[in-house]
């Protein structure tokens, strides 16, 4: 009786293995297609002459009021790498360290064409003109639009984060005065992937 018991359980594992083989062969784990859009993520590559990873960054990129004496430049920028469907960019800055309960963001760039791979120093200055033609870049938290570099209150250096994220969308429909957070919402629920380059500033 026991040898008809064993026999039945192991035809019941064996089934079972054997459907599990069939499933995998069917649709492949979602271990794999996970693995396959990481790779194609750890492709993606944003660098800057101007902005070291996890370097100090330098006066040139800092902001020029509320006790800082930079001179507000925006970094030059340049990436590589961005995922087959990529319909246009975004780029942020974003300051997780201030103290406001919700970080602060210095710089809201979207709809940065496909075909860009790159946007010069002091772009980040709307009244210059350096971003490509169709380019919207949105209010701060300072109030103002374009780029507003790092100003920390005195104390540990802060985490200032330069984020490109290749989106599957060529426009973002956001009102043009829209704030950060909702900017940030509509990049990320329309990412195919995202770079980064962090650097670091403190007074």
């Amino acid at each position: 009786m026991r040898r008809t018991q064993w026999s039945a359980s192991a035809w019941l594992v064996s089934t079972a293995l054997a459907a599990m083989a069939v499933a995998v062969a069917a649709d492949p784990p979602a271990a794999k297609k996970s693995a396959a859009g990481t790779a194609a993520a750890a492709k993606f590559k944003l660098v800057s002459p101007d902005i070291g990873q996890g370097k100090t960054i330098a006066q040139d990129q800092v902001f020029n009021n509320f006790g800082c004496k930079g001179k507000n430049l925006s970094p030059a920028l340049f990436w590589s790498g961005a995922p087959a469907g990529t319909k246009s960019f975004a780029l942020t800055m974003y300051d997780p360290d201030a103290p406001t309960g919700s970080g602060f963001w210095h710089w809201v760039v979207y709809n940065i064409p496909a075909s860009t791979e790159s946007v010069p120093a002091e772009a980040g200055d709307p009244k210059k003109k350096g971003m490509p033609v169709g380019t919207v870049q949105g209010r701060t938290d300072f109030g103002t639009f374009g780029y507003g570099g790092p100003c920390p209150p005195a104390g540990k250096p802060h985490h200032y984060y330069f984020r490109l994220f290749a989106l599957k969308v060529d426009k973002l429909d956001v009102p043009s005065d829209a704030t950060a957070a909702l900017i940030g919402f509509n990049i990320n629920a329309n990412t195919l992937a995202k770079a980064e380059l962090m650097g670091l500033y403190g007074r």
